[in-house]
């Protein structure tokens, strides 16, 4: 594994980062990161930047309150896009209310965002990473979307022959191609109806209406369910552990 460091953000938090540059080497870095290959995984895609400030507090106890303490009490690796927005920020920022120790792995197109501590001049249009990660890929790429086959190619490096499991929240442009990536890697994607855009778009493709070719293949493969905020956390969560293959026993 080359080009391994670390970022210290202004904050204090620290977070292991590695370039990468072929995706037949993601298992060998992951395993020298420390992770157990495989075991199962969640990625979370979605809105970033383009969720407004109503939505962003619609939305925060979906992950203080399901995601982040369900994936830290089963030790479950999380991935994501890394950068400080949207649902990116909402699980950083759960993790950190929760003091959890749970994986938080960001994968980032190194043209596209603003490393701490750099010197360098930042990227045009850059975003922040998130400080709460504790690893961060960053792959090829300076356009917004060069990173979503990656996180796509991480998972499946991760958790091969093993539970793994997209949830798509809200999104813009570039979850479309996630959730194509997802259902293109066999992964089950748990869409949550009412958060907005992208999400809402699939939603009414699952449940019969003509949005795109693109919303058919993914609906046609079987691997999108919907389930709406309204009908509560508990839905959400029950049906990731069952996605993942959680014991029920196992729950407190």
């Amino acid at each position: 594994m080359d080009n391994v460091f670390r970022l210290t953000f202004a904050d204090g938090h620290m977070a292991e980062a590695v370039r990468v540059h072929r995706s037949d080497n993601l298992s060998t870095t992951l395993q020298n990161w420390g992770f157990v290959v495989p075991q199962s995984a969640l990625v979370l895609v979605g809105g970033a930047s383009g969720i407004s400030e109503e939505g962003m507090v619609m939305l925060r106890s979906l992950f203080t309150d399901a995601l982040a303490p369900l994936v830290q009490r089963f030790n479950i690796p999380v991935i994501d896009g890394g950068t400080d927005a949207g649902i990116m920020k909402l699980i950083g920022q759960a993790r950190h209310f929760h003091g959890s120790t749970f994986p938080l792995i960001g994968v980032a197109a190194i043209g596209t965002v603003i490393l701490p501590g750099n010197s360098a001049p930042p990227p045009p249009d850059g975003a922040e990473l998130e400080p709460n990660h504790t690893h961060f890929l960053l792959v090829p790429g300076a356009l917004w979307g060069d990173e979503a086959p990656w996180i796509a190619r991480t998972a499946s490096a991760l958790a091969t022959g093993m539970p793994s499991v997209t949830i798509l929240v809200n999104g813009g442009k570039i979850a479309w191609q996630d959730v194509l990536n997802s259902v293109r890697a066999n992964r089950p994607v748990i869409v949550i109806a009412g958060s907005g855009r992208t999400a809402d778009e699939l939603t009414a493709a699952i449940r019969g209406e003509f949005i795109s070719e693109m919303a058919e293949e993914m609906v046609d493969s079987g691997l999108l369910q919907a389930i709406d905020l309204a009908d509560g956390l508990d839905t959400i969560t029950q049906t990731l552990m069952r996605l993942l293959s959680v014991p029920q026993s196992r729950v407190s």
